[in-house]
């Protein structure tokens, strides 16, 4: 690996690192280690990256765990462990690698690369892992936690507010309280308005509603009937969802009137 080609690395990165070596060690795939092995090069063939790619794993699981806990503070555990395995999983960090161009910096052997070593995402996943392994100890956690935020974390928030995430959605109200703090508004609150039926099939109406002083909206609110408040704050939380992702793809500025229903009970 030439090293203007580590140098193009450091830029992407945002870091010149003191030792170089390991960068170069989180770009080696063990193919490329065990081939310079063979040739009786040694310690000058370089390390292979499992090592930093085990530790740049609890790195990022760190980080994301302390940011999901500090912007979802309401969350339960079971919620928080399905973002985090979500956001460190494959599926998410390829984007990451590919925006990096991981690719084109990878050491591996010769049959490795033929095979078409340098597009297989569990290769390129690897590597970022090593990557963020070698800033860590080059640099330290700031330097790291701060690249992972914006590099790995912030597009997928982003994506996840404008409905683009891969996380099914099944929990509306988990699903409302990601996109209203990414977007600048207020946490929802659910209101009973109305509860009517007797008491062996009641129907209960429930308001979702939000405040959006923080981003310069005015408030907005959602409406939905249901057999029990849950269902029915399930319902108003997917209709005032709804309507924040509208809001975003049409007009992300867009400032709404003081107060409006954005849809009508059922």
């Amino acid at each position: 690996m030439k090293t203007r080609d580590m140098t193009a690395l450091e830029e992407a990165l945002g870091h010149k690192f003191k030792r170089l070596d390991l960068l170069e060690q989180a770009v080696t795939h063990s193919s490329h280690a065990r081939e310079a092995e063979s040739r009786g090069e040694g310690a000058a063939g370089g390390r292979d990256n499992e090592q930093l790619e085990f530790l740049g794993d609890a790195v990022l699981g760190f980080v994301t765990s302390q940011e999901l806990c500090r912007r979802y503070a309401d969350f339960r555990e079971g919620q928080l462990s399905k973002l985090r395995a979500f956001l460190v999983s494959e599926k998410h960090l390829i984007r990451a690698a590919k925006g990096l161009k991981l690719g084109t910096y990878l050491r591996l052997g010769h049959g490795e690369d033929k095979s078409g070593g340098r597009d297989k995402p569990a290769l390129l996943v690897d590597a970022l892992e090593a990557v963020l392994a070698a800033l860590y100890l080059d640099a330290g956690m700031e330097a790291v936690q701060r690249f992972i935020l914006k590099k790995v974390l912030e597009p997928e928030f982003r994506r996840m507010a404008r409905g683009g995430a891969g996380v099914p959605v099944t929990d509306f109200k988990s699903a409302l309280q990601e996109a209203a703090h990414s977007m600048g508004w207020s946490q929802p609150s659910y209101v009973l308005v109305r509860e009517r039926g007797p008491e062996h099939q009641k129907t209960f109406t429930i308001e979702a509603r939000l405040r959006g002083a923080a981003n310069g909206a005015g408030d907005a609110t959602a409406k939905a009937q249901g057999p029990t408040k849950k269902e029915a704050e399930q319902g108003a939380a997917r209709k005032a969802l709804e309507y924040l992702r509208n809001l975003s793809d049409n007009n992300p500025k867009a400032a709404s009137p003081r107060r409006k229903a954005v849809a009508a009970e059922q």
